[in-house]
């Protein structure tokens, strides 16, 4: 059987022909071309928006399964200049010495599109692979971060193994779909890949999906043993702060099954505030930012107490507090401090059924301090 790393679509049938009748690398190129330009065709395509300036047609690049034999991967991100004036892509830094990166150097006229490339070299070995690309643009204060992902493999796996969360015939790698953080007035976009674990051909779609969720997979009609790449955006909205999850729930040939999440966290946008807005902002200090309680055996509730204070110049208003453990409850609703006003900020961990051994739970506070937008505070302990 051989093993493709590119997508294939129902409608293809007589370039996958003659594909097929060529040898490996050929069929390659010619279907990595065809695929390319059906995915610029496709209407799904996802966008990522940047305040009022740019537009990205994504921040993640997902490949799927690759080979060590594979060599060199590279991908593509266009950059739209969605402003009234030239957009500059000042530099973009890449994570690791292992991604190469270019892009255009020309400033980018309004309603015109640059390019940012990247190049993985694929020589570290068969394993899991997450690189970072931090761009930045002169004329959007916060730098963008764009993802490159991937799973190296020497030889290529079944799709039963690689995609084993399942719905019907339709594989997924994860039960939730990380989608990062981004900014209110922000778009987030991102892909990821699904199988067919079956034995037939299956029609796919997604119904019921949260209201700030666009989503869509291409080819919607995924041959046995193949795979497609499922995009999706999300939009920021003021109602929804800290981390949320974005539902939708995948239809398989005709058969809906249970829902899937897409989480991202949403923080306030200080890109257009000016330093003296910043300046005149809400600052957060807390006594402590980790509550440790003494080792003890489980099934009592703990009451975690942070001390903090505004030490800025306007109200400081905590929009969510999040946990990522479903045993710690935030109790009431966050002080809202007026300048040089101190309060008190209440976790409940219930510690019935816990395991023993350390406990650490982190606590996360978004806010509308330009200085710390996201706080961290930990709870530690020990059960007995």
């Amino acid at each position: 059987m051989y093993f493709f790393k590119f997508d294939f679509t129902n409608y293809c049938g007589k370039i996958f022909a003659l594909c097929f009748s060529m040898n490996f690398r050929l069929t390659y190129k010619i279907l990595s071309a065809f695929v390319a330009i059906l995915t610029a065709m496709s209407v799904a395509s996802a966008q990522s928006r940047f305040g009022n300036i740019v537009e990205l047609d994504k921040t993640v690049h997902d490949f799927g399964d690759v080979l060590t034999t594979d060599g060199p991967l590279s991908c593509h991100f266009t950059v739209t200049n969605i402003s009234a004036k030239p957009v500059n892509i000042l530099t973009v830094v890449s994570s690791c010495g292992c991604t190469d990166v270019t892009w255009t150097k020309e400033p980018i006229p309004a309603g015109g599109t640059g390019t940012i490339s990247a190049t993985y070299q694929n020589e570290d070995g068969p394993f899991p692979f997450d690189k970072t690309l931090t761009v930045y643009f002169a004329e959007y204060k916060q730098p963008v971060i764009l993802r490159l992902r991937g799973v190296v493999n020497y030889k290529p796996l079944p799709v039963k193994e690689a995609y084993k969360i399942k719905r019907g015939d339709l594989g997924f790698k994860e039960d939730e779909i990380k989608g990062g953080n981004m900014s209110q007035g922000q778009q987030k976009s991102g892909e990821f890949m699904v199988a067919n674990i079956g034995s037939k051909p299956i029609k796919v779609t997604f119904k019921d999906t949260s209201k700030n969720l666009k989503i869509s997979v291409f080819p919607t009609t995924i041959p046995a043993g193949e795979t497609a790449k499922v995009s999706y955006t999300i939009d920021a909205d003021r109602s929804l702060w800290g981390k949320n999850y974005y539902w939708f729930t995948p239809v398989v040939d005709g058969r809906a099954f249970d829902k899937m999440g897409i989480w991202a966290v949403t923080k306030e946008d200080f890109t257009d505030w000016s330093r003296e807005q910043r300046a005149n902002g809400s600052n957060v200090l807390f006594k402590s930012n980790s509550f440790e309680f003494k080792p003890m055996a489980a099934g009592k509730t703990i009451e975690a107490v942070y001390d903090l204070s505004n030490v800025g110049k306007s109200d400081l208003i905590i929009y969510k507090v999040d946990t990522d453990n479903p045993k710690a409850v935030p109790v009431g609703d966050p002080p809202v401090l007026k300048p040089g006003q101190g309060g008190k900020l209440r976790v409940n961990l219930d510690t019935k059924g816990m395991p023993k051994g350390e406990v650490l739970v982190i606590v996360s506070l978004t806010t509308n301090s330009p200085l710390r937008p996201l706080v961290n505070l930990f709870i530690t302990g020990f059960i007995q």
